[in-house]
């Protein structure tokens, strides 16, 4: 997904708190990156929301304009 290199950036950070004894810094990461990546799946769903939608749309137009009488 597009947005999943800020998880690996909020890691990176983590480690670099963790080995510099920077626990309060460490813990305080992990509690964001649990909010980053449910932010990240809500976008996710929002998006799959939104092309589910526009199929939906896309195929009724089809069965009123696309579906008539062939004439030969």
């Amino acid at each position: 997904m597009k947005h999943d290199w800020i998880l690996d950036v909020l890691a990176d950070l983590t480690n670099y708190a963790q080995e510099n004894g920077m626990a309060v810094f460490a813990e305080q990461l992990n509690d964001t990156k649990l909010v980053v990546a449910a932010e990240i799946s809500s976008l996710h769903d929002a998006e799959l929301n939104t092309a589910a939608g526009n199929a939906g749309k896309a195929g009724s137009l089809h069965r009123t304009y696309g579906a008539g009488k062939i004439i030969r």
